[in-house]
């Protein structure tokens, strides 16, 4: 990602607070900064933080932000680079990408199990390793590496990114077809997603069962985020501005929230007819329901009516942090996974009450945040030093976060 622009010497403030490159969309990082961080919570064990996390409020959670942010931004960016330099070289900087994800995936993967089997063999409890899901490696550690190599075979917690892979790797097409028929690759993708329900599409994992997240099921997402990216957003600013659009959305979400409220507190149940109960559950994430995509298009339209782009918030030094994240989302998504699990180990081993919870939930948003910093500072740096030599792809390749 393009990092802040450095004004240190005439405004210090700015100087810590990202500032916009030319076609930079800052409520893009914004937001998945944040979904990174919320994912980070959700991850941790039910505690006190967790209540601020959007999914207890709705249908949907902060996995739907980071999937059409990153279908929204892999399409700005590389359906620029298919206009300018065609699809050969738009499709080979793509792969790249998928491979250096892929590449990330299998190191995540590596210490994420040398992390877990250190504290379960340290504290001599094997609990650990069944409930992160990594009982089959310690079992049969010949078969599972290749099955973890093949994508099939994931411990807790790490399956956006072999979802991402998958997405990234049908992009070429994608794009092509999109830059020509945008509506028609749109429609081409629902019925994907129609066709997955019906027959129940999805990938096999490893020992048993199939991927959490289905990329039948969630190429939507992604391919209406590279829609909006590509002129949809544009085509559907009337609309999104519409009083009407807002008044309908606000509902939904409201309605949304009655609903979850009723799986906290079962009392409320009975005000909620049978009828719907029986169309509505269950509410399936792994196949992205119909009802989680509806009520991210609700908190979008919200959304971009309430921040607008050029929303002066977004050059807040208060929210540099979050923004930084968004703009290093591989990168900050790998050390969140780890953190979760040290986390999960703290709370295990320490305790589990309210104030702890609080500390190792804001300790782990902070360790992100400053790691995220210094991933900014350094690409500030070489950048000025002349240390990148491929300054210019590499900063065309991450500015919408190809991750």
């Amino acid at each position: 990602m393009t990092s802040a622009t450095d004004h240190a010497a005439d405004a210090p403030a700015r100087a810590r607070a990202p500032q916009p490159s030319a076609g930079r969309e800052l409520r893009l990082d914004l937001f998945r900064g944040l979904a990174l961080w919320l994912i980070f919570v959700d991850h941790l064990p039910p505690n006190l933080f967790t209540w601020l996390t959007i999914r207890n409020y709705g249908f949907s959670d902060a996995t739907e932000i980071f999937i059409f942010i990153s279908g929204y931004t892999a399409a700005f960016v590389y359906g620029r680079a298919l206009t300018d330099r065609g699809f050969v070289v738009a499709g080979a900087r793509i792969l790249k990408r998928v491979w250096q994800i892929y590449v990330a995936h299998v190191f995540l993967f590596t210490i994420f199990l040398a992390e877990i089997s250190y504290v379960a063999t340290r504290f001599e409890n094997p609990l650990y390793t069944e409930e992160m899901g990594i009982l089959d490696f310690l079992k049969q550690p010949d078969v599972t590496i290749v099955q973890a190599l093949l994508l099939k075979f994931r411990p807790v917690n790490m399956d956006v990114l072999p979802l991402y892979i998958v997405l990234m790797l049908f992009l070429p097409p994608i794009l092509w077809l999109m830059k020509r028929k945008p509506d028609l690759t749109l429609a081409l993708s629902v019925g994907v997603y129609i066709l997955t329900w019906e027959f129940g599409l999805n990938l096999p994992a490893y020992p048993h069962g199939v991927w959490f997240f289905n990329p039948f099921a969630w190429q939507l997402l992604f391919v209406f985020g590279a829609w909006c990216a590509l002129g949809g957003a544009r085509r559907m600013a009337p609309l999104l501005s519409s009083r009407i659009t807002l008044a309908l959305a606000i509902a939904y979400l409201l309605a949304a929230f009655f609903v979850t409220l009723t799986w906290h507190l079962p009392q409320l149940g009975h005000f909620v007819p049978r009828f719907i109960e029986s169309w509505m559950y269950p509410i399936n994430k792994t196949d992205l329901d119909v009802l989680r995509f509806i009520h991210f298009l609700a908190l979008a339209a919200v959304t971009v009516h309430l921040l607008p782009a050029n929303w002066p918030g977004l050059r807040s030094p208060w929210l540099a942090p979050m923004i930084l994240c968004g703009q290093h989302s591989l990168e900050i998504f790998c050390i969140g996974v780890f953190l979760a699990f040290a986390g999960h180990f703290v709370l295990a081993e320490i305790g589990s009450g309210p104030w702890i919870h609080f500390v190792v939930s804001l300790s782990g948003i902070v360790v992100m945040s400053a790691a995220a910093w210094l991933f900014s500072w350094y690409k500030r740096v070489a950048a000025k030093g002349g240390m990148d030599p491929k300054r210019n792809e590499t900063r065309a390749d991450l500015v919408g976060g190809g991750s």
